[in-house]
């Protein structure tokens, strides 16, 4: 197989991994801009088995809550926001969120609940305490993985704290990770485009720098498949790994196909990335985050079918059951909004891989 690749316009880059060579911005490009897809996925296969990946596959069992939809930003790519005059409009209380979640507890037994909010300017700092609080203290061996950079920046507005000070107060509530979104594209062109109420790029990075630093790792993302070039991808990608190379704490990337269906670029005819779009983000994404261990074929947005053939390319986490997701659904996801522990054995099975139950911070519970 190997053979396939050398001989196809990856050569050079594939002679770097095998030397052990971290890749550049121009090696990115080229990566990318290649139609050779099956010798990127051996590529990023590769690479993945070079740095010690094995044939394992991981996932979590996990919940998705979100506790209020009401934000005051309204992204161009987001179609589950709303206002507090909208119809669809939620907030919930803390004490209905965690009856729910020990309900859900009891029926699933999920060793992650996973929060994203609208940024809702009209609660204040404690709400989001008090909820982390309350559930910690209702459920205190499941791992709290909790609010965007975008939701920290949002709480230190509310409460005038600094990035730091808000997630010490959170962390001691019983905080114990945080998701990757909110960072879209880095690149100041797309944000301007896709999100101009939001803060700055750098606050992102200000936020998960603080996190790490205090102990609490963090997982990244990237919105890809909108306005954005190839450049600005490459670009983003290594910024996450100087960012990486300074602290460390990053668990997992996580590439985002762009959904388009309810948001303002359905009108504008913008259409869903394809499987080999979806792929090829995988397989680079592999190649040059050479120091996060972790590349999640994220099957809510692609498919399990698709996610499968990922695992060739790169990944080797699918994410977890996701019971109960709402973000991506709102923006036309049709994958089912969850998984069985079952269905998740037997795709990563097919795949030719061994699949492992992890926790929040990829310790084994279970493999089979």
């Amino acid at each position: 197989m190997a053979t396939l690749a050398r001989t196809s316009t990856l050569e050079p880059i594939w002679e770097k991994v095998e030397a052990g060579e971290r890749l550049d911005f121009e090696d990115g490009l080229a990566l990318l801009e290649t139609d050779d897809l099956l010798g990127l996925g051996e590529l990023a296969d590769r690479a993945r088995r070079q740095r010690g990946g094995t044939d394992e596959v991981y996932f979590v069992q996990n919940l998705y809550l979100n506790q209020t939809n009401v934000c005051r930003v309204k992204c161009k790519f987001c179609a589950f926001a709303a206002t507090q005059k909208q119809e669809q409009a939620y907030t919930i209380s803390t004490e209905e969120l965690v009856e729910d979640a020990v309900r859900q507890r009891e029926l699933t037994g999920f060793t992650e609940i996973h929060i994203v909010n609208g940024e809702n300017p009209h609660v204040d700092f404690e709400f989001y305490v008090d909820a982390v609080r309350s559930l910690k203290r209702a459920l205190p061996d499941v791992h709290l993985k909790m609010y965007t950079a975008s939701e920290i920046h949002h709480m230190t507005v509310l409460s005038g704290l600094t990035h730091e000070e808000v997630l010490r107060e959170l962390q001691a509530a019983g905080l114990g990770s945080l998701p990757g979104g909110g960072a879209e594209v880095f690149a100041d062109r797309v944000r301007k485009l896709i999100a101009p109420g939001k803060e700055h790029p750098d606050y992102w990075f200000r936020t998960h720098d603080a996190a790490h630093r205090l102990g609490m790792p963090t997982h990244c993302t990237m919105l890809y498949g909108h306005v954005e070039t190839y450049e600005e991808r490459v670009d983003h990608l290594l910024r996450l790994r100087a960012q990486q190379d300074e602290t460390g704490g990053f668990l997992a990337f996580i590439p985002l196909a762009f959904h388009p269906e309810n948001t303002v670029f359905e009108r504008r005819g913008w259409r869903h990335t394809t499987g080999s779009d979806d792929l090829k983000m995988l397989a680079v994404s592999r190649l040059l985050l050479d120091n996060i261990a972790n590349i999640k074929a994220y099957w809510i947005m692609m498919g399990m079918p698709l996610a499968a053939v990922a695992l060739h390319f790169g990944a080797n986490d699918v994410q977890g059951t996701v019971v109960r997701e709402q973000i991506f659904h709102a923006a036309g996801a049709v994958t089912e909004t969850e998984q069985k522990i079952e269905q998740l054995v037997r795709f990563v099975r097919d795949a030719g891989r061994i699949p492992v139950q992890r926790d929040t911070l990829y310790q084994e519970i279970r493999r089979w």
